[in-house]
Parts: structure tokens; sequence; C-alpha cells
């Protein structure tokens, strides 16, 4: 006889789990990569860790009627592409505040050239040159140097030729102040000015008290010796000379001219012009 056919139930396995663990692990990897975007943007907005950073800042500063021109030139230190700044921040100023001249150049530059008021006759411009980078609108750590221009002053009031000397030849007769009575209508001081590094540690001072027979000069108001030699690489120290017109007409040197080969060259070209 035949069997009659049993029914058998077959339950379905349910991929529920499975299905979650899926949903889970894909809803973890979008969250780390939003994680990851957001960290990313916070980085950039806030500008790289390692900024590029300028060194070497060096000004000359030069006379200019009323007026310095400051002339600064910097190198730029880039850790990475990404360390480059946008632009550069230039500021030239005297020290306590008293005036600041501020530029803005490409990141590609390395050189700018800035005014400030010039020091009264007699006095000292002490300044400070200050570059740095902008990343992303933001300024970033300066670096500065500190400089100095001094305008030499002397008395301009008529007075005897006591301490002054005739630049005539020796050949040549000369006139006794008693005799003739020549005085002193101008004095002249040059140069008329002199960029000079600051020496804040004393170290020039030291080295001329140590070498007293010694010459600061390797070539006068161009270049001392290292140790008279300041960041900018201008010396530490300044050499002028004083002449004199009489009421006569002469021009002649005065004593702190006098035996010195920078003062006679000078003396020579001023001796030398005219008035037009």
């Amino acid at each position: 006889m035949p069997r009659e056919p049993k029914v058998v139930d077959v339950e379905p396995v349910s991929r529920g789990p499975a299905l979650r663990r899926i949903l889970l692990l894909l809803l973890l990897t979008a969250a780390a990569a939003g994680l990851y975007v957001a960290y990313t943007r916070t980085l950039l907005s806030h500008g790289p860790r390692a900024s590029a950073e300028p060194t070497g800042v060096r000004s000359s500063v030069y006379r200019a009627g009323d007026s310095l021109e400051v002339a600064v030139d910097w190198d730029l230190t880039i850790d990475s592409l990404r360390a480059a700044p946008e632009s550069i921040r230039v500021e030239v100023g005297l020290s306590g505040g008293q005036q600041a001249s501020v530029s803005t150049r490409s990141a590609g530059a390395n050189s700018d050239t800035l005014r400030v008021a010039a020091p009264a006759p007699g006095q000292t411009a002490s300044g400070y040159s200050c570059v740095a980078p902008i990343h992303r609108g933001q300024l970033r750590r300066e670096s500065c140097t500190p400089w100095q221009f001094v305008v030499p002053a002397a008395d301009t009031g008529a007075g005897t030729t006591g301490a002054a000397r005739d630049s005539a030849p020796p050949s040549a007769p000369r006139r006794t102040a008693a005799a003739a009575g020549p005085r002193v209508t101008r004095i002249v001081l040059q140069p008329s000015g002199l960029q000079v590094d600051p020496d804040p540690d004393g170290r020039c001072t030291r080295w001329q008290q140590q070498n007293p027979e010694r010459s600061v000069w390797v070539e006068v108001n161009r270049q001392a010796v290292p140790e008279c030699t300041g960041a900018n690489g201008k010396p530490m120290v300044a050499q002028f000379c004083a002449f004199a017109e009489l009421d006569d007409g002469r021009r002649v040197k005065t004593e702190n001219a006098s035996n010195n080969p920078y003062c006679d060259r000078l003396f020579r070209d001023w001796a030398d012009e005219r008035i037009s």
C-alpha cells in the first residue's frame, strides 16, 4: 500500500543579525570618515604647525631728505609645501613706538623698502625691522633685527681757527691768526649720516679695551673687525671728519680730521665742491 506523504515544516533562516552587523559597520565607517574630514578641515583652518619662518633679517639705512629709507632683506625657511605663506608682513619702526611703517609683500618676495623720519642733527635714531609670514589670514611668528642711524652735529657758530689746519700745501705762504684773523664761519661734518649696528652686549667695547693698539677698521665706515660687526653686517662704530669754512673763503681741516687718510679723501672731495 502506498504511504501517505508527510508534510515537513521548514523554518527559513533569519538574516536579521547579519544585516544589522553590516549596517553597523557602514555607519561606523561613515562616522570615521566624517571625523577625519572635520579634523582635516580644522587643521587647514588653523594653518600648519610647522609654519614658514623668516631668517636672516637685515637692514640697510640711508638718508633721504627728512626721512630714512630702510631697505629690508630676509630669507624664508619653508618646512613643507603646505607651510608656504600667503604673504609677508614687513614692519619698520623707531624704538619706543614713536613711528612705524608697514607693508605686505607676496610670499615670493625677499626684500622691501620703507621710510621713517630721520633724526635731528646730533641725534641717533634707534629702530627695528620685523618680518612675519601670514598663513590664512593669521600672522605667524615674526623675526626682528635692530638698527641705528647717527646724524652728527657741530657748532656752527663763528670762532677762531685755533682748532683748524689750513688745507694749503706746506710750501705755500700762510698767514698767522694774529695777522689775518680768519674766523670759522661753518663747521661741516662728513659723512652727514651713518648706519651703526647696536652693541647691546658691549662686545665691541670690550674688544677695543683689550686691543688699544689695534684699529677696529678693515675699511673705514664699511667693514670692521668681526667683534665690532653687528646683525646687519654694519660696523658698531663710526668715523666722522670735521672740516671748517673760514670767513676768507678757505676750507680747512680741523684737528679731528688731520693725519687721517679717510678724512683726507673726504676733504679733497668736499674742498673741490662748487656752489652752483
